[in-house]
Formats: C-alpha cells, structure tokens, sequence
C-alpha cells in the first residue's frame, strides 16, 4: 500500500485542521471504535469463560456420551456392551449407571430425589464425582449404624441440607413405588447411611441427585441390568461422531445421547446470549463510524481546494475516492487495535491476577473467568474494519464527484 493515495490519507490524517473541531471528532472516532472493540473482547470472553466453567462442571459430573436403549428399558447384555465400548475408537472410559426416581426422608422432612447408582471405581473412568466430594467419600460399604448394617448413600450438597442429613452416619430413607405393581402396591423401601456429600457446582443436580450402589438400587427398584453406559472420550468434541459410529454398530433398540443433547437448551441459551451480546456491543462500533462520516464530511469540505487542484493534475475520481476511504480505514484500524491491545492486556490480568473477584457462595469461583479466543478477536477487528470501511464510502464518494473548476473558483 505504497501507493501515493496512500501517501495523501496519512498526510491528511496526520496534517493540523484548519478547524480544530474536526481533529476532536477524528479522535473521539479512534476511541469509540477502541471503546467498542474493548468491550466486545471483554463481555465475549467472560461468557467465554462462564460457559467453560459451567461446561467442565457439567462434564465433570455426566458423561460425553451415553448408550441407553428406546424407551429406557433396562440393559441386559452390560458386559459385551462394556467391552464393545471400551474397544471403541476415542473411548477411554465407561461406566454401567442405573437411574430412576424415588423419595427420600431425613430426620423430618421428604423430598423427590434422583437415584444414581453407581460403580465408584468404573464411574472414576468417566466422570470427576470423587473429587466433587465435599464430605466424606464416594463409598457405599455397608457399616453398623444404631446396631444396622446399612448401605451407603452419598447426597447433593443441598439436597442433604434439605434433608438436616449433613453429618456422616446420618440415616436417610429411600423408597419408591413398584413400576408394575397397582395403587394397593406397597412401597419399596430401604435406609442407608450418609457416606459422603457432593457438589457438583450445578444447583440442580445438587438439590436433586443422590448416590447409591448398583446392588442396592437392583434391590430397591427391582432392575435386572442397567439404565445406560455412560462413555468418556479422550475429546469431547468428537461425540457426535463416536455416538453415531455407536448406534450404527449396535443398531436398533440401542441409541445414544451426547453431552450436548443432554442439556441442549442450557448450552443453546448460552450461545444465543454471546451472539446477543456481540451484535448489540456492536452498536457501539457503529456509533463511532457515525463519527467518521461527519469527520471525514468535514475534511472534504475543508480539503475542497487540495481536491481541485489533484483533480487538475490528473488524478482520477478513483484515486480521490480511495483517499478519504484509506483515511476512514486509518481511524478503524488504529481504534481496532488500541480496542484488542487493551482488552487482551485486561483479560489477561484478569486471567493470571484475578483482579475482580465473586463470592464464591453464590457463583461456586472466586474470580471472573476469563477465556480469550483467538476467534472473537478476528470477528471483531473484521466487523469494526468492516464498519469504519462502510462508513468512509459516502464521505470519499462525495469528494471523488467534485469538479476542479468548481473546487477551485472561489480560491
């Protein structure tokens, strides 16, 4: 870009205005285009960084891939599906699960409760609950409790506080309703002990999940095999792909579920929120091209004389035309940058130093996540190119129409 339209934009950039007026509105463009560019990185990145927190926790504590049956009928054949899964490309975990509802009752009070049963040694193959336990351990051993060997139970950290069951060795009900039996059936019932507690960092599972071994949770809800396998894979991002080599390989009444469609309106409503944010933070940027219509207006008008006299030499209304959009180009690529260079040096204090902080009572971190994606800031600096491109053309198409007799009559 050597080119002499060039070599004029950056002189008339850089040149003192006769009207001092016109220089603030050039600046005052830079900074709403900065200002606009900054924010976008930041607000992205935040979400960004929600939504990793909220996707690890999620993953954490389910898995990447599910194989259940239609109709969650139970899984009889456990074993060779096991070994299947495990011989399976990307697969470096998997775990039987049986799940179901029922009630559950402490010292006073009952609450519904999803009953997750377990193999804790195949579920740490798949998942990170032994290290979301907050209290106690992921055990189910049966121990002598007030002179009963009960099993154990592990409960959702505010499911327990429900339930006034926070202390190891507390004694909790389970019962539920057999699946076959009538309205004169009576109920299965079983107490357990409390082994541990859990939490997940997701309010809704841990109000409503509870942990128990898959003997105990044959025994109470009276199932031969499991619910579904749950898989871990060495990328999550690969589950769809593995889950439909998985239901090609299997067939029909098998079929998956990947993490994406076991909280699709979560992950959905986050995703629809960023794009909100980008497009409604955008209308920043286009505040500041309003600005460079009006300076760069201001400038062909008091350039009207230096624009007769080019034409009079010769140069053509292509070239006057790519002046004032080089100039309008100027004011978006420096605001641009100054707008990434200060939102990347922002998040990345944020990152390493953790400058604003959260209660982690209410937000389960202690600091702002941060992730910075090197995708956003090439969308963004693209978008704020774009509009301060756009917002030059009117302003350089005016200037390439002046005549140079009329240009220059009045000097």
């Amino acid at each position: 870009m050597n080119s002499f339209e060039f070599f004029i934009a950056k002189r008339y950039f850089k040149a003192k205005r006769k009207t001092g007026f016109i220089s603030i509105i050039t600046y005052v463009s830079i900074a709403g285009v900065m200002i606009g560019v900054t924010a976008l990185i930041l607000v992205l990145s935040v979400m960004n960084g929600f939504e990793q927190e909220v996707r690890s926790r999620l993953l954490g504590a389910d898995a990447h891939l599910r194989i259940r049956k239609f109709y969650l009928e139970p899984i009889t054949r456990t074993d060779s599906l096991l070994k299947l899964a495990k011989n399976t490309k990307h697969v470096i975990g998997a775990s039987p699960v049986i799940v179901d509802k029922g009630m559950i009752s402490g010292k006073e009070k009952q609450y519904a409760t999803v009953v997750k049963a377990i193999d804790p040694d195949l579920a740490s193959e798949v998942t990170d609950l032994k290290s979301k336990v907050i209290l106690g351990k992921l055990d189910f051993t049966p121990q002598l409790i007030h002179g009963k060997m009960l099993p154990g139970i592990v409960l959702g950290r505010y499911l327990a506080d429900a339930l006034f069951a926070t202390r190891i060795g507390d004694v909790v009900t389970l019962w539920t309703m057999p699946k076959e039996g009538g309205i004169f059936s009576q109920p299965r019932v079983k107490q357990f002990y409390v082994a541990g507690l859990v939490e997940i960092g997701y309010y809704e599972y841990d109000k409503t999940l509870s942990y128990i071994s898959l003997k105990d949770a044959r025994q109470l809800f009276g199932i031969k095999g499991v619910t579904w396998i749950e898989l871990k894979l060495d990328n999550y991002e690969l589950a769809g792909k593995v889950a439909a080599q998985l239901e090609e390989e299997l067939g029909y009444p098998y079929t998956t579920e990947t993490w994406f469609q076991l909280n699709r309106s979560l992950y959905s409503w986050m995703e629809i929120e960023k794009w909100g944010a980008f497009v409604i933070l955008s209308l920043i940027i286009m505040v500041a091209a309003f600005n460079i219509i009006s300076s760069l207006i201001m400038v062909v008008m008091e350039k009207t004389r230096e624009i007769g006299i080019l034409k009079s030499m010769g140069a053509s209304s292509k070239s006057i035309m790519k002046i004032f959009l080089y100039e309008g180009l100027l004011v978006g690529i420096i605001g641009t940058f100054l707008g990434c260079a200060i939102g990347y040096s922002a998040g990345f204090i944020q990152l390493h130093f953790n400058v604003i902080s959260l209660p982690p009572d209410v937000y389960l971190i202690n600091s702002l996540p941060i992730v910075m994606e090197w995708a956003d800031f090439v969308a963004i600096a693209s978008i704020s190119v774009m509009l301060s491109l756009l917002a030059s053309l009117y302003p350089a198409y005016r200037a390439s129409q002046l005549m140079p007799v009329e240009a220059i009559r009045y000097e």
